[in-house]
């Protein structure tokens, strides 16, 4: 990739949350990092010593102009190629809180670094080969994961899970255009012509990866940002209360008034390892109503239950449950899960009602352990798949699969058809592999490296 203006400055920033803590780290990346360091004091200060790379060492930084102590600091140097951006790179712990880090910094850009963009650091990992670009949006979703999920997700990416796979898929490509290069330039050598079939197979098999591995995107999203599950059913159904006992504290008011909730409340359920985690959503009880603030919270009700993956359809009796089911129904796609509540205030559960409705009671919480598999188990049906596979979790990578998807149908349609010649059937293998090339961040497109880079933290 090609380097522009600033990408050779030394760059610093705080790589720390800002704000009152044990310890802050401040990050300096660039051909003068072990000299701006040096300078403040670290590596034998002005007089010159060794670095001994990768071991952290306890010195007093000063300020060299007036002499004035900085900080008492761990300084570690991590020389090139071996470190995180394959520059030069120096960290620099320093007490925690808004000052001691603020001053180092200040020393640092005072004698020659520039503060340091967003993302900055991880896009130089990517300019000089340390990570590819899937690699580096692992980075920042490692850091933005609320869930366990993500975080595992995350870690595989980073680990070049998915770049492994895109590259396989890219490499298909590539062997596709060179069945067709074959054919076109060397067609009366001794292997003969290549068969139809093959390229067609071939092309097949390919827009069949592309498919599977573009079906992940809701799976994806899911394990993002949770599994949509919505708590519905008429006023006083004991809605909140169930949303409060998912959750095992108290997020929703909880009253005997109907009406009470007038809004969605959203809160995120991450049981850990083997489960998706669940986005539980308590919405507004669902009935005709002249109250205007009410009204609006029930339209609100209807536009989560539009998105739902799951609902929760609630009734505090048999004839409220079989009513909520019908009305949820007409608003939603999504898998309904019965639940019967408030089945403490009842001797026996009638054996007239909904066999698959589960009994629950948020009082005692009797239930709950039975309505968490099946909330599972409904989440799985409307996305299947291993939580663990190689899967797409964001928009630029659905995307990009699929532009190259529909390259690949559109070469497959010239080809079946003989609608093209070959040489011009395979400008859509191109256009394929350039969108796979793309992903990954192998192509010099600076604009995507600007999309991919600018939501990042700074320091990282």
């Amino acid at each position: 990739m090609t380097l522009l203006p600033g990408d050779d400055d030394t760059i610093v920033a705080l790589a720390t949350a800002s704000g009152r803590g044990a310890v802050a780290m401040v990050r300096l990346s660039g051909a003068r990092a072990i000299d701006i360091a040096r300078a403040l004091g670290a590596f034998g200060g002005v007089t010159g010593g060794a670095v001994d790379p990768r071991r952290a060492q306890l010195v007093k930084l000063a300020d060299p102009d007036t002499g004035a102590p900085l900080e008492q600091a761990l300084v570690t140097a991590f020389p090139a190629p071996h470190s995180f951006t394959g520059e030069d790179v120096v960290e620099i712990g320093t007490h925690g809180g808004a000052v001691s880090p603020a001053v180092v910094m200040g020393a640092c850009i005072r004698h020659g670094a520039r503060a340091a963009r967003p993302g900055e650091f991880s896009r130089r990992a990517v300019l000089r080969g340390r990570m590819d670009l899937l690699q580096a949006e692992a980075v920042a979703d490692l850091i933005e994961a609320r869930t366990q999920a993500m975080q595992r997700q995350a870690l595989a990416q980073l680990d070049g899970g998915l770049s492994r796979r895109l590259q396989a898929l890219r490499n298909e490509v590539i062997h596709l255009e060179a069945l067709l290069a074959y054919d076109i330039d060397f067609p009366e050598e001794d292997d003969g012509p290549i068969a139809p079939e093959r390229v067609a197979a071939a092309a097949r098999a390919l827009g069949e990866a592309l498919e599977a591995l573009l079906r992940t995107a809701p799976r994806g999203a899911m394990v993002r940002d949770g599994a949509l599950v919505v708590i519905a059913g008429p006023p006083n159904a004991g809605k909140s209360s169930l949303f409060n006992a998912l959750l095992g504290e108290s997020r929703a008011i909880v009253t005997a008034v109907p009406g009470t909730t007038r809004d969605a409340i959203e809160a995120l359920l991450d049981r850990g390892s083997g489960h998706l985690p669940l986005r539980l959503v308590d919405t507004a009880g669902l009935r005709d109503t002249e109250d205007e603030v009410e009204r609006l919270g029930i339209e609100v009700s209807g536009r989560y239950l539009a998105r739902a993956q799951v609902v929760l359809a609630c009734g505090a009796s048999m004839e409220d449950l079989v009513h909520t089911q019908q009305v949820v129904r007409e608003r939603t796609t999504a898998v309904v899960v019965p639940v019967l509540t408030k089945s403490d205030l009842r001797t026996a559960i009638d054996g007239t009602g909904d066999g698959d409705a589960v009994p629950v009671s948020a009082e005692t919480g009797d239930g709950l352990a039975a309505l968490l598999p099946r909330i599972d188990m409904a989440a799985q049906a409307h996305t299947p798949g291993d939580t663990d596979a190689v899967i797409i979790t964001r928009e630029r990578h659905r995307a990009g699969l699929t532009v190259a998807h529909h390259e690949v149908a559109a070469f497959q349609a010239a080809w079946n058809h003989g609608a093209l010649p070959a040489p011009v059937a395979a400008v859509h293998l191109l256009a394929a592999r350039e969108a796979l090339a793309e992903l990954i961040g192998t192509v010099d497109t600076e604009d995507v490296l600007d999309r991919v880079f600018r939501d990042f933290c700074i320091g990282k």
